[in-house]
């Protein structure tokens, strides 16, 4: 999968609570077996979800954090 840049709600905009109106910049960096995605936001590497029922990917900088 060749890396690219998408818009993804972060966890962690509103000191660990979900900021549903806002969106950040993240590169998707792969997909993962099992449906998770890695993606970079602001140089942490961290898992995501895709939700098709919202059509958004929801990224975890918090507790989702790729070492």
């Amino acid at each position: 999968m060749k890396p690219y840049i998408t818009e993804a709600y972060i966890y962690s905009l509103n000191k660990g609570k979900l900021t549903s109106t806002e969106k950040r910049e993240v590169t998707v960096l792969a997909k993962q077996e099992n449906g998770q995605y890695v993606v970079d936001y602001c140089g942490v590497k961290c898992l995501a979800i895709f939700n098709p029922f919202t059509g958004a990917l929801y990224a975890d900088d918090i507790y989702g954090r790729i070492d």
